[in-house]
């Protein structure tokens, strides 16, 4: 079976930080664009940030400049997302997104809640 799963996210207080990780099953993930979007209670999903296959990174969410990164690791069929100096406005819930850049199949997780809170 072809999936996503999203893992890492949590409670955490102002200012500290996660990670978020994606494993596929199912396919390799080194023929897929990777992305990483959160909707939060009563708002529309936004996209957070995004990695190319070639690895080119671009984050998509200004408020998230500086604090959050986005990786990959081959070896381990996963991608990543570190978060540093949440806020609590990055309360959400995040969802890796996988787009295959050959046939544009696409995958998403069911997402995983992070909640900044002291």
């Amino acid at each position: 079976q072809l999936q996503l799963v999203e893992s890492g996210g949590g409670l955490v207080q102002p200012g500290g930080s996660l990670r978020l990780s994606c494993a596929a099953s199912g396919f390799t993930l080194d023929y897929y664009s990777i992305a990483w979007f959160r909707q939060a209670p009563g708002k529309e999903r936004e996209g957070v940030s995004c990695l190319s296959v070639s690895g080119g990174s671009k984050i998509i969410a200004d408020s998230v400049k500086g604090r959050f990164t986005i990786s990959r690791d081959s070896a381990k069929n996963t991608a990543y997302l570190q978060m540093n100096s949440l806020k609590p406005e990055d309360t959400a819930v995040y969802y890796c997104n996988a787009v295959d850049i050959r046939t544009r199949a696409n995958y998403w997780g069911q997402g995983t809640q992070v909640t900044v809170s002291s």
